[in-house]
């Protein structure tokens, strides 16, 4: 990719799962990488790639505004954002406060960089019987979702005068990933995989390594946003569909186990364990990782989108099967000793 080779870059997020590929992508490419992390953020792999660290709050304008300079970033990859939180204020105040932040410091800035925002499928809102596009209504059905929507409304409000491209991932796997842990370790352990209800919604899944070739891509060649046009500007960013029974049993068969036993869980019971979790939160004083919020969208149905405008547009697309990258996934989470 010769428009991103030896760039200057800055990287939101660059600590979380998302970004930290990311950044070791862009430092393969002879990137120069600056990276706002968090005070308490985990940094020590990060260091390592050689990216520039600076401690940053994602809503700090100035702060960001001064990162860019002593940057020189040509390309602004926006990937912070909440993904749990302990109410929507918190989502809205950094899922879209943290666009707005990042996006008025790039239109500040004298030679304007290419800005790409990482959404979510969840801004979208559930796919019903077909594969949601980008041209579509979208219609969230969490506050998760709401905020990562209203952000990218943020950021068409900058489409004058900056050029700004918008992915949204669907469910992202792969090396260091908690989420997709959490059905590799039941099939691992016990053989039992949980499904709610019947397990047929389907979801869309693609690897954290297909999705970072994909966000560089579309920092080269994407569309940008234009106000008024829906979808202009905006790819989603899906490898393969899957239902809730069939992506058990292809990580059993990616973890060399027989198919596992099915336990299905009664929607009121998902209810119940997201109100106990948002009680947990709160007595905490910090959000965990399963709560009301969260459970709306596990039981509003099929979550799937088509990648077919990013194949396109752009000649997007996986560089392995599903199997091959839950295989990969399998062996990172033995080696390190997860499972």
């Amino acid at each position: 990719m010769a428009f991103m080779a030896n760039q200057s870059v800055l990287v939101t997020g660059g600590s979380g799962f998302i970004g930290s590929h990311l950044v070791r992508r862009l430092t393969e490419h002879g990137c120069q990488v600056s990276c706002l992390v968090r005070a308490k953020s985990r940094v020590d792999e990060l260091r390592a790639t050689g990216a520039r660290l600076v401690v940053c709050d994602i809503a700090d304008r100035a702060r960001i505004a001064i990162a860019l300079a002593a940057a020189n970033a040509r390309v602004v990859f926006h990937v912070a954002g909440l993904v749990r939180a302990l109410d929507a204020e918190d989502f809205m105040r950094v899922n879209a406060g943290g666009v707005e932040a990042v996006a008025q410091a790039c239109a500040d800035q004298h030679d304007r960089p290419v800005l790409v925002l990482v959404s979510s499928l969840a801004a979208a809102g559930r796919s019903g019987d077909g594969p949601v596009a980008e041209s579509a209504s979208a219609a969230p059905v969490s506050d998760y979702g709401r905020s990562k929507l209203a952000g990218e409304r943020v950021a068409i409000r900058y489409a004058d005068t900056l050029r700004i491209t918008v992915v949204r991932p669907c469910i992202v796997f792969g090396a260091g990933d908690r989420g997709m842990y959490e059905v590799f370790k039941p099939i691992a352990r016990s053989g039992l995989h949980v499904v709610v209800g019947s397990g047929d919604s389907r979801f869309s899944l693609i690897a954290v390594a297909d999705l970072v070739e994909c966000l560089l891509l579309a920092a080269e060649q994407g569309e940008r946003l234009v106000p008024g046009i829906a979808g202009k500007g905006l790819y989603h960013a899906a490898a393969e569909d899957a239902s809730c029974v069939e992506i058990g049993l292809a990580v059993a068969r990616a973890l060399g186990k027989p198919p596992p036993r099915i336990l299905r869980v009664p929607e009121w019971s998902m209810r119940t364990i997201g109100r106990f979790g948002d009680a947990v939160s709160r007595i905490r004083g910090r959000p965990g990782w399963v709560g009301s919020d969260r459970i709306r969208e596990v039981l509003a149905g099929s979550w799937t989108c088509s990648s077919g405008k990013a194949r396109q547009q752009f000649g997007w697309s996986p560089a392995a099967s599903l199997a091959d990258r839950l295989h990969e996934t399998a062996q990172w989470y033995r080696d390190a000793r997860w499972l």
